[in-house]
């Protein structure tokens, strides 16, 4: 089979580039040149992109470049042989003198990526690579690859693996099996037992079992793309790149046998079956994918708001007197463009997160629905969600479709049905009650007395400091923004309070009972000033896990404080994040400074009440 996808008319002993773009540019020519492409351009576009990606530049002079598209008219390989070097940003920083440019069509059967994973496992052999280098005759080349026996790489036996590891690329063609053989190769060096899981195009294979899993001393994740990672809660997992399989394979397997990575929590664990906990953390993590990839539209957007408030709350504005030039470049650029984003953004990265690539067009159309049409925050949550998961379905439908439609699934079928789909139940079930609730939320919240508005800030700044960044803390962060975006300022504010305390409560302790604390904790204790006055309240997360019972209550207790005396002050933040530095956009800044600064002195004081003196 190799044979007839590496040809003698695929190969060029004499390459002139000399830059990476130059050797893409003469290796497509050599495919196009023997006729394996359907389209020159829209091929080289796609090595161009995986490139984008990562470099295929590999160690010991290899690169090994490629795609699989439609532009591909028959599965080929070609070589080229670069006596001199090219600098292809390789991952040992050495010239790259062997390209093997992979050309895989969109519906490649699983043959021929097998045949291509087998290529990429040969260049492991010193000497293979020895001998290309030497080669003078394009013949030579085919039967050096010819001649090379593939070796037995899995363990003798079928069990009792002391490593596990998954392995996975964006595009599954060559990393994948290259960081798979160097693991295997490697361990068989060191005499260790190991079991290698490949994600590639083909799908999965060599799967992990449960029963594996229990027994396996440590887990390798060399992926850049995204793994069923839920199987591995509760055991030591080490998470690289993939070229960290291919590049340092004995530093990983070390690692595993020592346990020395960190155990992997799956989030949202349940007492429950095994399906409804990959339910449960499948939901959290996609709902955290679409909040973390929205968050730099929130902070970059909304901080750009804020300051152009310090013009005139209405300076934006062209028919205001306070108008200024500046304060409406600001508010244009934060509020009309980054806002503006804000939710399709959240939900096109929730429907990734669920389906893939494939998913992010119609969540993130399903979002757009919502933003215009009143659904806001919680419409664009439930369009991502709604799009990715209607992908999930049409893959399942369209997976009866013959082979021959495998390349027009996600140029066609998924973004045109799945858009559709999406689009037409937002419009026909979903925005409009969405909107509905969200505007009898605001009224609510307008409608409230002084009295419910505290006890609202008390809650939301309690909420912060109770699980400090997990998914109660990010609900309140969540609620606060999305009021921001409602044009209700003042919750959020009480969110910010409550998120400062902890760090700077715990920062004031360390300071002033100092007996409570070991010179370690101390030494961090100054750090958190830093993270406290910048609104980062995972500072606070070392002391409440060596500590719960006392620094968690003490946290919540002196957040509620600080963030019912800003509701009760007033007090509006219009920016989502950066504490003291936005202190100048607030209203009212001082009794901002006092409530936040009362929260985490009585924190403070109730921690040097009920901690108990160290010795040391």
């Amino acid at each position: 089979m190799l044979n007839k996808m590496l040809t003698e008319d695929c190969i060029n002993l004499h390459l002139t580039g000399k830059t990476k773009s130059e050797i893409i540019d003469e290796m497509v020519e050599i495919l196009y040149s023997a006729g394996k492409l359907n389209d020159k351009e829209e091929y080289k576009k796609e090595i161009l992109k995986r490139e984008a990606q990562s470099s295929t530049g590999l160690e010991e002079g290899i690169a090994i470049p490629h795609a699989k598209t439609s532009a591909v008219k028959i599965p080929s390989i070609a070589f080229g042989l670069s006596k001199e070097g090219v600098d292809y940003e390789s991952l040992d920083g050495e010239p790259s003198k062997l390209f093997f440019m992979i050309a895989a069509p969109a519906n490649a059967s699983d043959t021929h990526i097998e045949v291509l994973s087998k290529l990429t496992t040969m260049l492991l052999d010193d000497d293979v690579r020895e001998k290309l280098l030497n080669v003078t005759e394009p013949k030579e080349v085919l039967e050096i690859l010819g001649q090379n026996k593939e070796e037995k790489t899995e363990a003798e036996e079928n069990d009792g693996y002391e490593v596990l590891a998954v392995t996975a690329c964006p595009t599954g063609i060559a990393h994948t099996y290259m960081a798979a053989d160097a693991l295997i190769k490697k361990a068989k060096e060191m005499g260790v037992k190991i079991k290698v899981e490949t994600n590639g195009s083909t799908g999965v294979k060599n799967m992990l079992t449960d029963e594996e899993i229990k027994n396996a001393k440590g887990i390798i994740v060399a992926a850049d793309k995204n793994v069923e990672m839920a199987r591995f809660d509760g055991k030591n997992v080490e998470i690289v790149p993939v070229k960290e399989g291919i590049k340092n394979p004995e530093g990983l397997i070390k690692n595993a046998l020592n346990k020395t990575a960190p155990i992997y929590k799956a989030d949202g664990k349940s007492s429950g079956t095994s399906s409804n906990k990959k339910e449960k953390t499948g939901f959290y993590k996609h709902l955290m994918s679409g909040v973390s990839n929205m968050l730099p539209f929130v902070v970059g957007g909304g901080i750009l708001i804020a300051l152009s408030f310090m013009f005139g709350i209405n300076a934006s504005n062209p028919s205001d007197p306070s108008y200024s030039p500046i304060a409406k470049l600001l508010n244009d650029i934060g509020g009309g463009n980054a806002f503006f984003l804000m939710v399709p953004v959240m939900a096109g990265f929730i429907g990734m997160s669920i389906a893939d690539r494939p998913g992010f067009a119609p969540a993130m159309v399903g979002g757009l629905i919502s933003l215009n049409n009143g659904g806001g925050f919680l419409g664009g949550l439930i369009g991502g969600f709604l799009g990715g998961y209607t992908v999930v379905l049409l893959k399942k439908v369209f997976n009866k479709l013959p082979q021959s439609f495998e390349g027009l699934k996600p140029v066609l079928l998924y973004p045109l049905f799945g858009i559709f789909i999406t689009g037409a139940l937002m419009y026909g079930f979903i925005v409009d009650p969405i909107a509905a609730l969200n505007s009898g939320v605001t009224e609510f919240l307008k409608s409230l007395g002084t009295g419910n508005l505290v006890l609202l800030g008390i809650v939301l700044a309690a909420m912060m400091a109770t699980d400090m960044g997990g998914p109660i803390n990010k609900a309140a962060f969540t609620f606060g923004i999305m009021m921001i975006t409602a044009g209700d300022y003042a919750p959020h504010a009480a969110v910010m309070a409550g998120g400062m305390v902890p760090p700077l409560g715990i920062a004031l302790a360390t300071t002033f009972f100092k007996n409570k604390f070991t010179q370690d904790e101390r030494d961090a204790g100054k750090t958190c000033y830093i993270m406290g006055l910048s609104f980062i309240t995972e500072g606070a997360i070392p002391f409440a896990a060596a500590d719960p019972a006392r620094v968690i209550p003490a946290s919540i207790i002196g957040a509620g404080i600080a963030g019912g005396l800003s509701m009760f002050f007033g007090v509006q933040l219009p920016a989502p994040h950066g504490g003291l530095f936005v202190i100048p956009v607030v209203t009212n800044p001082i009794m901002y400074l006092v409530s936040i600064a009362a929260g985490s002195v009585v924190t403070a004081v109730i921690l040097g009440y009920i901690k108990k003196p160290v010795t040391e």
